[in-house]
């Protein structure tokens, strides 16, 4: 199984909204050029800038054109409500209205945790989320699963990102030590492609599909943003074994299936 891992579009509205909705529909674009296609694309938060219902209209029709099935995770930047109002029923959603869900593949399983904190820039799952994570893993134990959220559960190196990650990572570290088909944790929020061991599997963050985060690590002050090349990963599944590739976008000169 095939996974494009793509984050933080940060779809904005207004006179500087086309570079957000230009990145985010060139790395689509690239991840259906890949032979063979990727199987899903999963997009771990911070969809929008906002939350204003008007992002996820622009990303809804961004997204109507991608012919794989997409999965949102909701990030710090989202809203919620919001986002529940444009794509609940539809298949961003996995036909629901819930915005943590599971979709189960002839191959894998895919979790995706909603870490959101209203007016917080970091994330909790919740005791409630927890529990469900735990169910929502016995029930395939023989298919290797992938957790999807937006907030890394554990630190990164950059201070001023680490302050503001999952506030109960070591709860979900003693959820997924009782499981052992997690191949991955996939994440965002740093804006920068990270690896970090947890729990006896992988932390994966995506590199942000609009501008990664500068690798600022004192906490002398916030990292800010460069204009460094976009991408997504790309994640391999074969059994239990799951290779992880970082595919370039704004600075390859591979093609783009649309712009």
């Amino acid at each position: 199984m095939r996974i494009a891992h793509l984050s933080d579009s940060h779809l904005s509205i207004g006179p500087l909204s086309a570079g957000p909705a230009e990145s985010l529909a060139r790395a689509i674009g690239r991840a259906l050029t890949l032979e063979p296609l990727p199987d899903c694309v999963v997009i771990t938060g911070d969809l929008t800038e906002h939350g204003d219902p008007r992002e996820y209209a622009d990303l809804h029709a961004i997204l109507d054109r991608c012919p794989i099935p997409v999965h949102l995770v909701t990030g710090n930047h989202d809203n919620a409500d919001a986002l529940r109002n444009e794509f609940a029923g539809t298949r961003y959603l996995a036909g629901g209205a819930s915005t943590r869900y599971s979709v189960d593949y002839p191959e894998a399983t895919v979790v995706v945790a909603d870490s959101l904190v209203p007016g917080s820039p970091a994330g909790l799952l919740g005791a409630e989320q927890l529990t469900w994570i735990d169910d929502t893993l016995v029930l395939r134990p023989e298919f290797p699963a992938l957790v999807a959220m937006h907030h890394p559960p554990v630190p990164v190196g950059i201070p001023f990102l680490d302050g503001m990650r999952l506030n109960d990572g070591p709860e979900l570290a003693a959820v997924l030590r009782r499981h052992r088909n997690v191949a991955r944790v996939l994440a965002g929020h740093i804006h920068r492609p990270v690896s970090v061991p947890f729990a006896g599997t992988l932390v994966t963050v995506a590199p942000s599909t609009f501008r990664q985060s500068s690798l600022r690590m004192h906490d002398a002050g916030a990292p800010g943003y460069l204009d460094e090349p976009t991408g997504f990963l790309l994640h391999l599944l074969n059994d239990a074994l799951c290779v992880t590739h970082t595919v370039p976008v704004s600075h390859a000169t591979a093609p783009t299936a649309f712009a």
